[in-house]
């Protein structure tokens, strides 16, 4: 076994509230070696990249080795341990931050199962190697630390992939997905061949999803998203009905309002009027 190491990096303040980083580093360990039990204040993340050894969470003990991760929470009573025989190499990087909780809750990790083997170790490993490099100080490092451990998140996110796309939890995460992409661009000349592409899977395959999770077409969905936006507009700004149409992706005045009418009753023209009387009647006039 080689010469045991540790190469590591503490940040000791930090501008950053939404996502920081406290520590990082790479370690291998003399047999034995132990840390805890004991908490952190932050969340901590390891690669074990060679060797064995073990994370006890309450009574529950897990034996890792090359190519585990193991997820340590705020204020969490653990201990972990490098195997008296084979001791362990591991990676690390600890972060916490406003937004650290939501994404945490988006990684292959459960109160239950804090423990997950990688499907691509040696990504994981150069992302979190590229945070190590990318240690400083200055601003500039802080921010290029920062945005590798995005980049770390992000592959264990893919690692949190089942990759079924026909199962339930799939199949709503698409048509989240679709409706995220549908809010960023409605305002851009999009189809519903590019929001299917920019989920990953065919048109058709995205219609049945919808139509499953939502009770309506994807389509149906764009222009009636657009419609509540241009009511919006009608109702909060001073903008001509193109000026309206092209804010909301239609780039045909006339047929902005034809569709317009058909959906909330009126045509543009005469929305904010026939809304102050009460005189809606279209299939959309609770907009």
């Amino acid at each position: 076994m080689p010469e045991v190491y540790k190469q590591s990096f503490k940040q000791n303040y930090t501008d950053n509230v939404e996502l920081s980083i406290f520590n990082c580093g790479i370690e291998r360990c003399a047999a034995g070696h132990t840390w805890g039990p004991g908490i952190r204040d932050h969340y901590l993340i390891h690669l074990v990249l060679s060797g064995k050894g073990t994370f006890r969470i309450g009574d529950t003990v897990f034996q890792l080795q090359a190519g585990d991760i193991f997820l340590i929470k705020p204020s969490q009573l653990c201990t972990y341990a490098a195997d008296p025989d084979d001791p362990w190499e591991y990676s690390w990087v600890g972060f916490n931050g406003a937004v650290a909780n939501k994404l945490v809750t988006k990684l292959p990790f459960s109160d239950t199962a804090p423990v997950h083997h990688a499907r691509n170790p040696e990504e994981l490993r150069n992302v979190l190697a590229s945070i190590y490099q990318s240690r400083g100080m200055e601003l500039q490092s802080e921010i290029a630390m920062v945005g590798y451990l995005y980049l770390f998140i992000a592959a264990l996110m893919r690692e949190n992939s089942d990759g079924d796309s026909h199962n339930a939890s799939s199949s709503s995460q698409y048509v989240l997905n679709a409706i995220k992409f549908i809010q960023f661009n409605f305002s851009h000349d999009i189809s519903i061949d590019d929001v299917a592409k920019s989920v990953g899977v065919s048109r058709s395959h995205l219609y049945r999803v919808f139509m499953s999770n939502v009770g309506k077409s994807p389509i149906d969905y764009l222009t009636e998203y657009r419609i509540n936006e241009a009511c919006n507009l009608l109702r909060s700004s001073r903008l001509s009905i193109a000026e309206v149409a092209t804010s909301v992706g239609f780039f045909d005045q006339f047929y902005f309002s034809r569709v317009f009418k058909k959906a909330v009753g009126v045509p543009p023209s005469r929305y904010v009027s026939a809304l102050e009387k009460g005189t809606l009647t279209g299939p959309d006039a609770r907009i």
